[in-house]
């Protein structure tokens, strides 16, 4: 019987060196390196002319951008059809809902980043969706529509700010922004 050799990680709790232990081969080594010659055909032909990017405020506690980032892009997923990808499925046949079919660009900002962000996005026209601090105390859609529309554009107080569209346009739309750590 052939040998095959993978190199695996090995600790000894005083060395961090490589063991290249023989290991017989097994069925998922073939699947594996399908996927992995698939994963990098897709990353190297695949650039997109557009951009998704949320923007939040710096001053959110954790689960608040969690909360705030799952709320806004599920807006740009609803309305905006071509930034969502086809149903995915596993090699068992398993079927799985689609997703948008680019990366979500998360960043952050100042209270006043996001106001200027806010008011570029709305001369440029560009889709947006907006999460205001009046929602962490709304528990339904319902609720949330009705706090946005009490208050003028101009006072809102924004947390987050979901927009989509040609990538020099998020870009300026952006300004002043850093990305999310």
């Amino acid at each position: 019987m052939q040998r095959t050799y993978k190199t695996r990680p090995y600790d000894d709790r005083q060395s961090h060196c490589m063991s290249t232990e023989p290991i017989a081969p097994t069925p998922s080594d073939a699947r594996s390196d399908v996927r992995s010659d698939v994963r990098s055909e897709v990353r190297s032909e695949v650039r997109f002319d557009t951009k998704i990017a949320v923007l939040l405020r710096d001053d959110l506690e954790p689960w608040q951008r969690l909360n705030v980032t799952a709320f806004l892009v599920s807006g740009l997923g609803a309305t905006v059809p071509e930034v969502v990808g086809e149903p995915y499925e596993d090699a068992d046949g398993v079927a799985y809902l689609p997703m948008f079919r680019q990366p979500v660009l998360v960043f952050e900002g100042t209270k006043e980043t996001m106001k200027a962000a806010h008011e570029r996005a709305l001369s440029r026209a560009l889709p947006r969706a907006v999460f205001t601090a009046d929602l962490f105390t709304t528990g339904n859609d319902r609720d949330n529509r009705a706090a946005v529309r009490a208050v003028p554009t101009a006072e809102l107080d924004l947390v987050g700010l979901a927009v989509y569209g040609p990538r020099n346009g998020v870009d300026k739309v952006l300004k002043g922004a850093r990305m999310h750590p």
